[in-house]
């Protein structure tokens, strides 16, 4: 099964209905399965007695200034279709969950910061669709069971994300190696949610088993907004969606003495040859013969040396002759 790819697009239209669509033709363009938004409101995002943190001021009204117009959701899906990519967008209030049921989507996703909170996981899940969830910031092991318990209630199609929630994510805290034991639990479908800046790190976690990919793209890093500066610019993106592609290919057990692409190479291996001349008769020994390349049929491989020790030459030989059987 390939990797589903989804371009997060997340904040990064700007209110701009022109540009959310320039977006989704991106992440076509790029190869993405998926282009993704984020349905959410001030209002029902965060307190009104929010404090500062991580640098945001003022968030409600960060929030406001670039939360998506619910009224493009359905455009915006209407085009996903007919460019043949899928519409997504993450909720993060019951309306939201309600607005993408109604509009079809395959699937709903819970942010890492949501996915602790274990009331809105239930609410989410009780859509029926298959989930995805980042496993983001304050997720501990001991949550797992309690997760998968709400979300087996409804669905036994679960993709967990690993997942660092810092923006950006420092390579040396990506921690892909969490992806390995995810993948050994086994209830699951496993991914990663990658804040990196970094085209590189979503084929690193498919070499370690990740079946599904999200990454931040944008048009343009200098645009003004708050998730512009750490998602991937379009060309970016398809180096992203190549270098999945290709870690994918890499991911394959040799049942075959030659791949393709090594049957014009058989003649480098070595066969046993005369280290000087040998009469008739003589044994083999480890004075007289040795090994060389090339290869070739009806001589002996360097594999068989040992078992020819000891053996008596029917024929004549010279130096460099190829011994044969």
């Amino acid at each position: 099964m390939s990797t589903f790819i989804i371009a997060e697009a997340g904040a990064n239209h700007d209110r701009d209905f022109k540009q959310a669509i320039a977006l989704i033709d991106i992440a076509k363009q790029a190869g993405a399965d998926a282009c993704k938004f984020q349905t959410y409101s001030s209002e029902t995002l965060y307190s009104k007695n929010v404090p500062d943190f991580a640098g945001y001021k003022n968030i409600n009204q960060l929030i406001k200034d670039i939360e998506l117009p619910r009224e493009w959701q359905r455009d915006l899906k209407q085009y996903c279709d007919e460019i043949g990519i899928e519409f997504m967008s993450t909720p993060f209030d019951e309306k939201a969950v309600d607005e993408l049921v109604g509009l079809g989507v395959k699937r709903l996703k819970i942010a890492g910061f949501e996915s602790t909170d274990f009331r809105f996981v239930e609410m989410v899940a009780s859509a029926k669709l298959p989930l995805i969830i980042s496993l983001g910031i304050g997720f501990r092991d001991n949550y797992l069971d309690k997760l998968l318990n709400i979300t087996s209630k409804y669905t036994d199609d679960v993709t967990l994300l690993h997942c660092n929630n810092a923006y950006p994510t420092p390579m040396a805290d990506s921690n892909l190696k969490t992806i390995t034991a995810l993948v050994a639990d086994g209830r699951f479908k496993v991914g990663l949610s990658d804040h990196t800046l970094t085209s590189l790190t979503p084929a690193l976690a498919v070499m370690l088993g990740a079946k599904v990919v999200e990454k931040h793209f944008t048009l343009d890093k200098r645009l003004p907004g708050p998730d512009h500066p750490f998602a991937l610019e379009p060309k970016e993106l398809e180096q992203m969606v190549w270098n999945i592609r290709q870690a994918e290919m890499t991911l394959k057990y040799k049942n075959v003495e030659y791949s393709k692409s090594e049957e014009s190479f058989t003649k480098a291996r070595r066969s046993v040859i005369a280290k000087c001349d040998i009469k008739k008769g003589e044994l083999f020994t480890l004075n007289n013969i040795s090994t060389k390349r090339p290869f070739l049929e009806g001589c002996i491989s360097a594999t068989d040396f040992d078992s020819i020790l000891g053996t008596v030459a029917v024929e004549d030989y010279c130096y460099d002759d190829f011994i044969k059987p």
